[in-house]
């Protein structure tokens, strides 16, 4: 796997994010990293400062507070968080420590995915190695009011657990399906108690502004879309990995950097993503562009597009929870339509449906996974249709 150096988080001096954050009061923790502008390295992209200013807000009738860190990686085509779990799992507990003083938690737990079972030995070192030298526990580097330690539940291998609400019904003992929204977790979320879900990348960034400085993120990438961002590019190119590239770059520079500039498209942020063109490469990964969790999957120019959305669907068939109709119902519907296009029995007409029946799950599915999981299919149809209407007989 390559990663692409310098890496930022590698270069950063131990701890001095949490330092940083202690030498503060609460709120000037959470000033400091609203002011760097930094938005959720998971996907969604919700403002990290924000979350955890609503978080504090939200009243709790015995004080108690959650951080929950989402390392439940398990959108197709992402493995950003497997690095920095592996490599820099102080970063991520640092981070996570800093949220909890900022919003005035004294529990933490990294929901880890099950895949990473692996990982837990080395990461419950680190936490006891943090606890032996005062960063974890009582007393955080002699601060008497700081009160803060972090435990890990494995997940159970259900990608809907990545969605927030279904990954703290898990955490809760309960089936892993996504709660009604509002009340949200930042006012009701672990055992009814205001909690803040940040991912992996997410802590990880927050030590790094501390540590350096809430302008120093800002000065990095766009006005809408601020620091540095982890992308995991696999497919069909030559230098698969993780690399690390300021928000803003183009998808073109990318491909260049892995050694895919004959791509025929690639699909930003995994199965639940969107495909995108070659003619559309000077596009940038940018909340106010083409946004992602991380994911950028190379689709070289010999790849069968049906061969890759036949693929991703029978992925979200497997993985919906069932709750809602849309999703359930809906992903088997289109992935019979695309084994139909393969076979050359779908007409033009039921090719339209299947469309429309995309679209209505986007707006009708409950969570996220619903939402997105027709993108693919309907992107690949929108910008690759005489391909995909090569495949579909006349009408008679």
């Amino acid at each position: 796997m390559t990663v692409r150096t310098p890496m930022t988080l590698n270069s950063l001096e131990a701890d001095a994010g949490l330092k940083a954050a202690l030498a503060l009061d609460a709120p000037g923790v959470i000033a400091e990293v609203k002011d760097s502008g930094i938005k959720g390295r998971g996907g969604a992209g919700f403002p990290t400062g924000f979350k955890w200013e609503l978080a504090t807000a939200a009243p709790s009738s015995d004080g108690r507070r959650y951080v929950v860190c989402n390392a439940d990686e398990g959108e197709p085509g992402t493995f950003k968080d497997r690095l920095i779990l592996s490599e820099w799992p102080d970063l991520l507990f640092e981070g996570m420590t800093i949220a909890g003083y900022a919003i005035g938690a004294k529990e933490g737990i990294v929901y880890l995915r099950s895949e990473y079972a692996y990982m837990i030995e080395a990461l419950e070192a680190c936490l006891d190695r943090r606890r032996k030298t005062g960063l974890l526990g009582a007393a955080v580097l002699g601060k008497e009011d700081v009160n803060f330690d972090i435990h890990i539940h494995l997940g159970s291998g259900a990608y809907v657990c990545g969605e927030e609400t279904a990954l703290i019904e898990s955490l809760e003992g309960k089936r892993g399906e996504p709660r009604n929204r509002p009340p949200f977790p930042v006012v009701s979320g672990l055992f009814g108690k205001p909690t803040t879900v940040n991912n992996v990348e997410t802590f990880a960034w927050v030590s790094a502004i501390l540590g350096k400085g809430a302008e120093w993120f800002a000065g990095i990438g766009t006005e809408k879309s601020k620091g540095p961002k982890l992308l995991s590019l696999s497919g069909d190119l030559k230098s698969p990995g993780i690399y690390e590239f300021p928000l803003g770059v183009t998808i073109a520079e990318l491909l260049k950097a892995a050694g895919g500039e004959d791509a025929k498209a690639v699909i930003i942020g995994g199965a639940s993503g969107h495909c995108i063109p070659a003619s559309e490469f000077s596009r940038a990964i940018a909340y106010e562009d083409v946004a992602t969790g991380g994911a950028v999957i190379v689709i070289g120019p010999d790849r069968d597009l049906l061969d890759v959305v036949e693929n991703i669907m029978e992925f979200f068939v497997d993985e919906s929870c069932g709750q809602c109709t849309p999703c359930r119902i809906g992903n088997v519907k289109i992935l019979e339509g695309i084994q139909a296009l393969k076979r050359g029995e779908c007409s033009p007409e039921n090719l339209m449906d299947l469309t429309g029946l995309g679209g209505t799950m986007q707006v009708a599915s409950k969570c996220g996974l619903g939402q997105s999981s027709p993108n693919v299919f309907l992107s690949m149809v929108k910008h690759f249709g005489s391909e995909i209407l090569d495949r579909v007989p006349a009408s008679a």
